[in-house]
């Protein structure tokens, strides 16, 4: 594993679907000392909420057999979607704050979304990425995973 370093001002931008966080480094690279500069949580809400149409059906062009279609993932797609904006959200953020260096931390799938939908700005102060869900530790936890 490479030794990811959080600088003096460094930004942590920790995420996964339902929630993304924005710490901010007041230590230094050696001694970490995050603080929270934004939250933003999306409300999970029930299947039912998302979505009541029942999966559909295509029947087959020769003969009178038909086949059921896949079932979408509503709740993916609204975790999907919420990670999508929370990287517009840090990537505006970045650049009105002039933040040189971030570290991304997400669970894999996360981290894939984030990938695929970062700008050039945002994807160029980027200095390492974590593949590990570190979303629901306290603040000193995290530091310490950054850390070691």
């Amino acid at each position: 594993m490479t030794k990811i370093t959080v600088p003096w001002k460094g930004w942590v931008f920790l995420c996964d679907g339902a929630k993304a966080l924005v710490l901010e480094n007041a230590g230094d690279a050696a001694h970490l000392d995050l603080k929270t500069i934004d939250v933003a949580v999306q409300p999970v809400p029930p299947t039912r909420a998302l979505g009541t149409d029942r999966p559909g059906r295509v029947h087959e062009s020769a003969g009178v057999s038909r086949s059921a279609v896949a079932e979408t993932d509503l709740h993916a797609e609204a975790e999907a979607e919420f990670v999508k904006e929370a990287v517009d959200h840090l990537e505006k953020a970045a650049e009105s704050h002039g933040v040189k260096h971030i570290v991304v931390v997400a669970p894999p799938r996360a981290l894939g979304i984030v990938r695929d939908h970062m700008g050039a700005s945002l994807k160029a102060r980027v200095q390492g990425e974590v593949a590990k869900d570190l979303m629901n530790l306290p603040v000193g936890e995290i530091e310490k995973h950054l850390v070691a």
